[in-house]
């Protein structure tokens, strides 16, 4: 069975054109190693950049959105499938019930939400599925050293902390998480 990795992102494409191509790297690498995106529905930002190059690489594409952003036309149109669901609850739940790991690209405050709650949940046990970090051009660099000091000051403990992925490129992420299934 085709593993699908969640990918939480902007659902805009920020000013670095960096971002941009890590989407269309991540997005052609996961359709290139047969592993399916589930991520937020959108054709907007960084989400439809993703959405987009991994359709044209040929892979699987599945979409959550709530049906108050569908109604307002964000939803991508050309997914593989697409689910509509009541609210951004739902939408976390099955879009993480969907996936066998999990990794952010650059995004605001939306991505760092699901990524803190996938986190978390990592570490109550809730699930054991990996998760990992783009830090493409350091974008993440202050959120990690936040985590180490968090784990210096004893509010993260290190193996939590070290069950994050972290890679600069699509290619070497998907290798780390590729370990831990």
């Amino acid at each position: 069975m085709r593993k699908r990795i969640c990918v939480y992102c902007g659902s805009r494409a920020g000013h670095d054109d960096r971002y941009r191509q890590a989407a269309v790297d991540l997005g052609r690498s996961l359709a290139a190693r047969d592993l399916g995106l589930v991520y937020g529905g959108g054709h907007v930002g960084l989400m439809g950049v993703i959405a987009d190059a991994t359709l044209s690489a040929g892979g699987e594409v599945i979409g959550v959105i709530p049906e108050q952003l569908r109604r307002q036309e964000v939803a991508h149109d050309g997914l593989s499938q697409l689910h509509v669901v009541t609210d951004m609850h739902e939408r976390k739940a099955l879009m993480a019930n969907l996936a066998d790991g999990f990794i952010a690209l650059p995004g605001g405050l939306g991505t760092l939400e699901e990524l803190s709650e996938m986190l978390t949940w990592q570490q109550l046990g809730i699930h054991a599925k990996p998760i990992g970090l783009l830090n493409t051009g350091g974008y993440y660099d202050a959120l990690l050293a936040f985590l180490d000091r968090a784990v210096a000051d004893g509010y993260v403990r290190t193996g939590d902390r070290q069950r994050l992925q972290v890679a600069d490129t699509a290619d070497a992420l998907l290798e780390l998480l590729a370990g831990d299934w």
